[in-house]
């Protein structure tokens, strides 16, 4: 019997996802549980935007997870949301990235609702896992 290729894709990425929810993430998979979190969210929440390409295996997820860790200002909630494989829950939280095109992997500090500092492929793929985390505590130190 041969496994179908949604089922391959899940068994495939679970490491992926595991990699974030293991370091405090939590994640959301359906555009309504998207929704249900922003409607009612207070203080600062972390994204990240997660891929299955190597800089965000090699860059993204890590730096993202040693940021947190090493931050004396931590943002109030860590969200995640997976590009290509829960299309309608990144499209939802897409849609409060106003003005910002979308990017795989991304990362994005919001408070409340507003998006107050993003981080775009960019950005990531064409720096150190060092540089990459600085970034994000920067953000930190600033808006939480």
């Amino acid at each position: 019997m041969f496994m179908s290729y949604e089922e391959y894709m899940r068994q495939v990425v679970q490491p992926m996802r595991d990699e974030l929810v293991n370091g405090g993430f939590t994640e959301l998979r359906t555009s309504e549980e998207v929704e249900q979190f922003m409607e009612q969210v207070e203080g600062t929440t972390f994204v990240v935007i997660n891929s299955v390409c190597g800089c965000a295996a090699g860059l993204a997820r890590p730096a993202a997870i040693q940021a947190v860790q090493m931050s004396e200002k931590k943002p109030t909630h860590l969200v995640t949301v997976f590009a290509g494989q829960d299309r309608e829950a990144t499209a939802k939280m897409r849609e409060y990235f106003v003005g910002i095109e979308p990017s795989s992997p991304s990362m994005a500090l919001l408070k409340g609702k507003e998006v107050v500092h993003f981080i775009p492929r960019h950005d990531i793929e064409a720096n150190s896992i060092e540089n990459i985390m600085q970034n994000i505590m920067q953000a930190f130190e600033k808006h939480c």
